[in-house]
């Protein structure tokens, strides 16, 4: 399912107050670009991310995320890419503001904060929870598997990793489209 441009730029106004709300100023320009990323499943506020990419090149990246209030980015894992002789990516996730519920690959969280869509659900299989608030980080290290959802306000994070190559992610949904479609 597709977003419009009009809702893709209304959603980029909202990315835009949290980010304001979280003391970070950006350029014309990067209000602009916005990446609002529904991932092909028509529920932006359920599922999906708003990223705002200052830098990527083959050795690093940083950007910022946004996420609604509840809002889940589903589990995923960047691969590693050999004929870069990348072994995947390594991801710092520093939470600006609000609180992100993190979830990655060992032991599992009893009673986790954080619940994923229940017509998904099925999808989320790791549950070690992270919980990050303003100032908090966590380093998520390469070929992991991992999810995290914004807290009752939503959140802001920034991501500053090794080369970013969002569009090759590993989902465990079949049916996400990690690149988003925008009609008119």
């Amino acid at each position: 399912m597709a977003l419009t441009q009009i809702e893709v730029k209304n959603w980029q106004k909202v990315a835009r107050e949290y980010l304001d709300k979280a003391g970070i100023v950006l350029t014309t320009e990067e209000q602009d670009t916005i990446e609002i990323a529904d991932l092909g499943l028509g529920e932006f506020e359920q599922t999906g991310v708003a990223l705002v990419v200052y830098f990527n090149d083959e050795k690093y990246c940083a950007k910022e995320i946004v996420l609604m209030p509840r809002q889940t980015v589903p589990q995923h894992r960047p691969p590693p890419i050999p004929e870069f002789d990348y072994i995947g990516k390594q991801e710092t996730i520093r939470c600006r503001w609000g609180v992100v519920y993190m979830y990655v690959e060992g032991e599992e969280t009893k009673n986790p904060k954080a619940t994923p869509p229940q017509h998904r659900k099925e999808h989320y299989t790791v549950w070690h929870e992270i919980v990050l608030k303003p100032g908090d980080q966590f380093t998520i290290p390469p070929l992991t598997w991992h999810w995290f959802q914004g807290g009752s306000q939503g959140a802001v994070v920034s991501e500053f990793s090794t080369r970013s190559a969002d569009e090759d992610d590993l989902f465990t949904d079949p049916e996400i489209q990690r690149i988003p479609e925008i009609v008119k």
